[in-house]
């Protein structure tokens, strides 16, 4: 297996299971109500911003990817649209996931050499450091995620 490969495998970890912290995002966030999801929590990000979060950053490294230019902004990473349906919860969880295969499929079909070139531009680094990037972000929020989970569940939020 090669690091593109491998670096895909960890994604696909975080995401979907079998990582080595034994926690990923699909199980934290399965079974979760749309209330749930966007429960504010003491001073906290809802769970429903911490996907859009992560997603934004994944979505722009997709744009990268792709061979576009880079047009994400941070400011904007945490502007979730409103969510008062389960069903636009279920998009935001679908549209998280698939952008997740994407960005994992095409990490994987990455040339390896790609990996040590500029991303977007020098001063974002090499390839490897955002995509490693991407990896570290999802692990970052999941342990956010995963608290807030656990109080929101304490707090009966149905």
């Amino acid at each position: 297996m090669n690091l593109s490969e491998q670096l895909a495998k960890h994604t696909r970890q975080v995401i979907w299971g079998g990582n080595w912290t034994v926690s990923n995002l699909k199980d934290n966030l399965d079974g979760l109500t749309w209330q749930q999801a966007t429960k504010q929590v003491h001073s906290f990000n809802s769970i429903a911003a911490l996907v859009y979060h992560v997603n934004y950053f994944v979505l722009a490294a997709l744009t990268v990817l792709r061979g576009e230019p880079l047009t994400a902004h941070d400011k904007f990473s945490f502007d979730v649209p409103s969510i008062t349906t389960p069903q636009e919860w279920e998009m935001l969880m679908n549209k998280t996931f698939a952008d997740a295969e994407q960005f994992a499929q095409m990490v994987e079909n990455l040339p390896e050499e790609k990996l040590w070139e500029n991303f977007a531009n020098e001063k974002y680094g090499s390839y490897y450091r955002n995509i490693q990037g991407i990896i570290e972000h999802y692990h970052y929020h999941l342990g956010q995620i995963a608290l807030i989970r656990k109080l929101v569940i304490e707090e009966g939020v149905s």
